[in-house]
Parts: C-alpha cells; structure tokens; sequence
C-alpha cells in the first residue's frame, strides 16, 4: 500500500482534544498567576509555541525509527536520570532537574516516553510470555529501573510508572501481581489507622474465609500459612518505614488525609484551600479571571498541582466537568485507537499512553479534592511547566504518529 500523508491519516479527534486541553490550561495559567505577579503565563505561552516545531517534528520522522530505537532512547533516558545524582539542582527540596541559567529540564517527564517505548519494544517479541517468570523478571526491571532511579528525587512520578503495571496486566501478566500491590496498600493503610494486631487478625480471618471457601483440591494450608507469615512481616514493617524510610512532610500529608492530624495553617494548608476555592464555584464558577481564592492567591502552587482549583472556582462544577469528559473522552479515544493497531509494538505503546495519562488525571485531581495525599503530580497539559508539556506532548505525538502509519503496516 502506497504512503498516504500524515495530515490525511491523523486522528483529528486527539488533536482537536489536545489543543483545547491546552488552551484551556494556559487560560487558568494566566488567571492564576495575577496574583503572584508572575510571568509564569507568558513563559508557558512560549513552552506552547515551542511545542508546535516539536509536534512537527514527532509526527514527520519516519514511524519505524520509534520502534528501531527504543532500547537506545531508553538507555539515554536512564543515564538522564542517573545523572541527576551528580549534577541535578535542588528546587524545592527535589534534585529532579537540570539547570541551564534560568531554563530548567526535568529528565523523567520525557523518560515516560522513553519507558513505554522500551515496553513496547519488549512486549511486542512474538516470543514473549509474561506467564514464564523470567519474562516476568526482565519486564519488570525495565519499569523498576527508572523508579529506582527517580523515587529518590521525586516520588510522585515513581508512582506513576507503577502504574504501567496495568498494561503488562493487559498483555499476560499475571493478575497476582495487581491483587499483591492492591493488598500490600490496603494493609498499609490499615495498619497507620489501626493497631498492627488488629490487622493481623483481620488478615487471617480472611485467609480463613478464602480457605473454606475454595474447593477442597485447590486447598493448601501450607501456602496459606506462608501468606499469613508475609502479611504479619509486611505489617509490622509498616510503622518502621512509615517513621524511618517516610520524609516527614510525608508522614504529615499521610496523617492529614487519614484525620489523625488537623492542621490547616501548616501541612494541610494547601488542600484546604484548594477544596475551599473548589466549593465556592457552586454550578457555573465566578467566571474567568473573577475568582476570590485564585485572585488572593490563597492556593500555593496553584498554577501548577493545583491549577484544578482555579478550574473549580473561576468555572464552577459544569466548567470542571467539561475538563474532565474532555480527559475521559481522549483517554478512551486512545484506547480505541491502540485496539485497531496493526502491530503489537504499536498497541502497547498506545496503553502506555493512556495508562500514563490517566493515573495522571486521576491522581492529580483526587490530590486536589482531598482524596489522595499530596505527591506533585502535574495535571497533563493544564499545570504550569515546560518539561511537562513537551513530555506529555510527545507521550501522546508519538502514538499518534503510529497510528497515522498503520496503513502502511501489513
């Protein structure tokens, strides 16, 4: 089959979803930074403006040199990450950026890309099974790699390639691996609210219901009995790292979410207000630039994790709503697409993507209401920052430059 244009192939539906996701970002941006008297507005419109070179860029290399060189641009990625050890710069309490004078990088926005690429790479092997536990080894390290690399410096965006676990789910990983992560936070959890014994207990009675409840041949007491001795271990490991390995500004977001600790003028300043901003929009917002909280600059870091507030506030409940269906719609535009890909490299790539940016939507608004600790995770395409935008942008570019190729791939 013959090339056909990019223009004629790409998916307008994304493209139209990102500019608007963008442009509504930049306005909230603009809103929020009056207060402070920052520029931050017009540095962002230029981080906008660069990004349409970039765009240009990702979506006129040839498509195949995405997949022939993902482990290269992985490796440069990892040596990224490792090199902020030695030459990164300390911006609020996080050695997570490369300083060029007044210009700043933040190499693990980009190593996303990077990551999906290398699990794409990986996956998309013929003879790959992720049922074999060498498999299951090697794909692993290629996610735990960079979250070894970056948890030190910036624990948010570790969480986030965690959460890339879902699309080896999805390509045949066995689904211990979510039930282990998913109680190893709920006994987590429990035990900083209860008393380790009292979780011990509540373990094992569901051992033993899960026990009786099985068919007799699947039963195994051994196996059970080693479960409740990981368990007992993991929970009475709990406090030590939640007091010891915790920094304590983490310790205090924790305490705050679970009501073991009120304190609204310290620590829970910041998600106070922001749900306090929020509140006040009631149904159709303040209007645009006419926000009491945004415009008293009551909310810190609101033009970057929390810019949701100044959507909340200045656009009200069906302003906010319209943000998140304009997400929801572009997530699962991309899952359509990833589904319909003729490569497996390809579709992957494309649940990377999504992957990605949902744990990034969902997270970041769950921070601001007050659902989830506060960790530092951007809001794609609407918080404040050059490094997010681009890396974000060339997360979702990419895909799209393999989907607008998949008529050439037979």
């Amino acid at each position: 089959m013959k090339n056909q244009s990019v223009k004629k192939n790409i998916d307008w539906i994304c493209i139209i979803i990102y500019s608007l996701l963008v442009i509504m970002g930049w306005l909230n941006i603009y809103s929020s930074s009056l207060a402070s008297m920052e520029e931050t507005s017009n540095k962002q419109l230029m981080f906008i403006i660069l990004t349409i070179p970039l765009i240009f860029i990702l979506l006129f290399v040839d498509g195949k040199l995405y997949e022939k060189y993902a482990s290269v641009i992985y490796i440069i990625g990892l040596i990224s990450l490792a090199g902020l050890f030695v030459l990164g710069k300390t911006i609020k309490g996080q050695a997570n950026w490369y300083s060029f004078g007044s210009f700043g990088i933040q190499p693990s926005e980009f190593v996303k890309s990077a990551t999906a690429l290398a699990l794409a790479k990986y996956l998309s092997d013929t003879q790959i099974n992720l049922k074999d536990t060498n498999r299951q080894l090697q794909v692993l390290s290629i996610l735990g790699l960079p979250i070894l690399l970056i948890v030190f410096h910036d624990p948010g965006s570790a969480l986030i390639y965690c959460f890339l676990i879902i699309v080896l789910y999805r390509e045949g990983l066995p689904a211990w691996y979510i039930w282990t992560g998913f109680i190893a936070i709920l006994l987590f959890v429990l035990t900083l609210v209860l008393e380790p014994q009292y979780v011990i207990l509540l373990s094992l009675l569901a051992i033993i219901i899960v026990y009786f409840k099985s068919r007799l041949a699947d039963r195994n007491i051994v196996a059970s009995s080693i479960i409740l001795v990981l368990i007992s271990g993991f929970v009475l490991s709990v406090d030590y790292v939640f007091d010891n390995v915790f920094k304590q500004h983490h310790r205090d977001r924790f305490n705050i979410l679970l009501g073991k600790t009120v304190d609204l003028k310290g620590i829970g300043y910041n998600t106070n207000q922001s749900e306090i901003a929020i509140g006040s929009g009631g149904l159709f917002g303040k209007g645009f630039l006419e926000g009491t909280q945004t415009k008293g600059g009551f909310v810190p870091e609101q033009h970057t994790d929390y810019i949701f507030t100044t959507v909340g506030e200045e656009w009200g409940f069906v302003g906010s709503l319209v943000v998140v269906a304009l997400f929801v719609t572009l997530l699962l535009r991309i899952v359509y697409l990833a589904e319909r890909q003729k490569t497996k490299f390809s579709r992957v790539y494309g649940y990377c993507t999504a992957s990605i940016l949902f744990i990034h939507f969902f997270v970041n608004i769950a921070m601001v209401i007050g659902v989830f600790p506060t960790i530092g995770v951007p809001l794609p395409f609407f918080s404040y920052g050059g490094s997010g935008l681009w890396g974000f942008t060339i997360l979702l570019f990419i895909f799209l430059k393999m989907d607008a190729n998949k008529v050439n791939e037979w």
